[in-house]
């Protein structure tokens, strides 16, 4: 992705929310890496603890909503990620998880927002949400929507939120190309946060039915 200063980072194969998650952001013109809390905490907030747990933010409504407007407008980043989990409800409501990571291997590059808080003391807390849009026809048999993904020639746009405010980019937040992703089957470890390991990523047989 082109960004500078990235700190070590060791490979992470089941994120949860609350814990530490790679982002890409401007600082100073400069694409800059920083860890966020996964779960985007608004600056008016008063108490973490009792707010909401904002991972995602629904892209189509984002620019009006007051959790996610002003970083919307002033504070848009990128999370790169290999692929992402989601789960298909099936019959008696079980649920089967699939790794969805592009068909080419590589990098993808979720839109996102990010937020600081700070209390009384001046301690402060990065964290952010990862934009989401309906589902392309590759994912929509397994869930309805999915992340935003931005296309490496957009990250400019998307990051420079001085010089374009969020009507200047709600083309790009639309469903990723057909093509570029894969769904494969996967285990159950994936559902418990604990298990962070590339086995989780390995294709097993869904039973007929």
């Amino acid at each position: 992705m082109g960004y500078l200063d990235e700190e070590a980072f060791p490979p992470r194969y089941n994120i949860a929310p609350t814990q530490p998650v790679a982002t890409v952001r401007l600082d100073h013109g400069a694409r800059r890496f920083a860890l966020v809390r996964w779960g985007l905490v608004p600056s008016w907030v008063k108490d973490p603890k009792s707010f909401s747990l904002l991972i995602n933010a629904r892209s189509e409504t984002a620019a009006e909503k007051p959790s996610f407007r002003a970083a919307m407008r002033y504070r848009r980043c990128l999370f790169p990620a290999s692929g992402f989990y989601e789960w298909r409800r099936g019959p008696n409501k079980q649920k089967q998880p699939y790794w969805i990571s592009p068909k080419d291997g590589g990098v993808l590059a979720f839109a996102g927002l990010w937020e600081t808080w700070s209390d009384r003391d001046g301690g402060e807390i990065d964290s952010g949400c990862i934009l989401t849009t309906a589902a392309n026809d590759t994912l929509a048999q397994i869930h309805d929507r999915m992340p935003v993904i931005i296309d490496p020639a957009e990250f400019a746009r998307w990051l420079e939120a001085g010089d374009n405010p969020p009507g200047a980019v709600a083309d790009l937040l639309r469903p990723a190309p057909d093509d570029l992703l894969e769904a494969i089957p996967v285990g159950p470890r994936v559902n418990t946060a604990r298990n962070d390991d590339p086995l989780l990523q390995e294709q097993v047989v869904v039973p007929d039915g």
